[in-house]
């Protein structure tokens, strides 16, 4: 079975930076696509940021000039870099990612748990 841990969050006043971490474990062949979601309380759960193996990204353009997306391929490992943080900012962030479980098999897709980050103002 695969899982996604997150870790990181917490509390920060405005202007403040934060870090997230989600390390995937279990068996699996590759992770081709990782990606951070938030939701604020009462609203939907949106993309952040994401990042595929290769390397390529895409942000929300909420977030762009603020946050960086980065993977450790080789620790399964994705992180999210967050600075200059707002009190919009504040969600519950969770770590999403698409995994192979074999060379030849479609990946299948998974969440974590999510981590509380709350910015003050």
């Amino acid at each position: 079975q695969v899982q996604l841990l997150e870790s990181g969050g917490g509390l920060v006043q405005a202007g403040g930076s934060l870090r997230l971490s989600c390390a995937a474990s279990g068996s699996f062949f590759s992770i081709p696509t990782m990606a951070w979601y938030r939701q604020a309380p009462g609203k939907q759960r949106d993309l952040v940021a994401s990042m595929t193996k290769a390397g390529s990204t895409t942000y929300a353009d909420s977030v762009k000039d603020r946050f960086t997306i980065s993977r450790d391929n080789a620790k399964n490992t994705m992180y999210l870099q967050m600075a200059s943080l707002r009190p919009e900012d504040t969600a519950v962030y969770y770590c999403n990612a698409d995994v192979k479980k074999t060379m030849f098999r479609n990946p299948d897709n998974y969440w974590g748990h999510g981590t509380q980050v709350t910015v003050s103002s």
